[in-house]
């Protein structure tokens, strides 16, 4: 569990990103910080130590990247684990058997894999919800429900829910509110401001920005909730090693820079992407054409560089993506990279193919991860792609 320093958070974003949970080595004077890598620590006598006893529990690269991460959402507690579903199935050992999990309907299709396949093994009980109507969550809600949990924007369908609704339902009826920042990063949103217990990402994707590890996150303000989640994190020990986190510490020093790049160019693919299919078949919260465009402009200081678009059909998707040139089809997102995705086929394959179709992520659905390459390169990609393509 690391503990930041108020004072961090009056400076602004960029700053944090760089400076924010990290401090000059003691030994060395060495500015970025070491990666310890080690397993255990010297003690020097029966019960005292340096506050470190085995990696497991703590490690000082590790606790850098937690704070650095805690300042960046403005919380007050970071939890690094060993991958993004690492860091969601810990949260979820908060809860017991019987305890309802109500949660959004259109998740990273990995999510409702581990709810519905392995923890429902273990007694907990999951509900699904159109979250971009606060109503329809405040119907669903039932004396069992402990949580929501929420993704905005969503994988791959660019939803929108309103933190600041969900977080008063929430409250009210005395469950945790927990979001999947992992979209729009602390950058551009920060939902323990609109109500959110819990923050969390999957560090793998903008936070680390290079896609050359795998890692996840948590972030709360509450001291009795970090307790309990630092002991799971000990005693389950889904915990990254010192490498990994030094490589996020490394990817946050630049995420606000990243990030703006990844927004200025979405925004401009997005737009042109309109023109070419249709406002009604891409999917970018920053279009005004979006229907919770207005709420995305809210509670969000950018819209980032994932797009979704539909091609009408498998074989025009598969046609686009194989034409592709700059663009990489692959999974994952957030790199500084461009790749494109068939989520029918990738991330959501494990989603049942009758709930794919309500949600509409059809067999024609792709979804771009914009990277920092020049933006007039990625277009002009695109469009050649599209030649030829139906």
């Amino acid at each position: 569990m690391s503990r930041i320093f108020d004072e961090d958070l009056q400076f602004a974003c960029g700053t944090r990103a760089v400076h924010a949970g990290q401090r000059p080595d003691p030994t060395s004077g060495a500015i970025m910080t070491p990666i310890f890598q080690t397993s255990t620590y010297a003690q020097s006598a029966l019960g005292v130590n340096t506050g470190y006893e085995y990696a497991r529990g703590k490690n000082p690269t590790r606790e850098a990247l937690e704070r650095n991460i805690a300042t960046l959402e403005g919380g007050t507690h970071g939890f690094a684990f060993a991958s993004g579903m690492g860091t969601i199935d810990s949260i979820m050992k908060l809860f017991k058997s019987g305890d309802r999990i109500l949660c959004a309907d259109n998740m990273y299709g990995g999510t409702p894999r581990l709810f519905d396949r392995i923890l429902v093994n273990m007694g907990l009980q999951f509900t699904y919800v159109d979250t971009r109507e606060p109503q329809r969550v405040a119907d669903a809600m039932t004396p069992d429900v402990r949580a929501i949990i929420v993704e905005t924007p969503t994988n791959p369908l660019m939803w929108i829910t309103d933190l600041t609704a969900i977080g008063e339902i929430a409250k009210r009826h005395g469950a945790m509110f927990i979001v999947d920042n992992t979209f729009a990063t602390p950058v551009f949103q920060r939902p323990l401001e609109h109500g959110a217990d819990i923050v969390f990402h999957s560090a793998t994707k903008y936070l680390n920005g290079h896609s050359d590890m795998v890692g996840g996150c948590a972030v709360v303000k509450d001291d009795d909730l970090a307790a309990r989640l630092q002991f799971i994190l000990n005693a389950a020990g889904a915990v990254p090693g010192p490498f990994d986190a030094w490589l996020v510490l490394r990817g946050t020093k630049t995420l606000h820079l990243r990030m703006a790049a990844h927004d200025a160019s979405g925004r401009r693919i997005a737009s042109w992407l309109a023109e070419r299919l249709g406002d009604e078949r891409v999917f970018y919260p920053g279009l005004a054409s979006h229907p919770h465009h207005a709420l995305a402009a809210r509670q969000m200081s950018g819209f980032g560089g994932m797009i979704s678009f539909e091609m009408g059909s498998l074989a025009a998707a598969a046609g686009v993506a194989n034409r592709l040139r700059i663009f990489t089809l692959a999974e994952s997102l957030g790199g500084v990279e461009s790749l494109i995705c068939h989520p029918a086929s990738m991330t959501h394959a494990s989603v049942p193919i009758e709930r794919r179709a309500r949600l509409g992520i059809s067999d024609g659905l792709l979804r771009l991860s914009v990277g920092v390459e020049d933006v007039q390169d990625l277009m002009n990609d695109i469009d050649q792609a599209f030649e030829g393509v139906s």
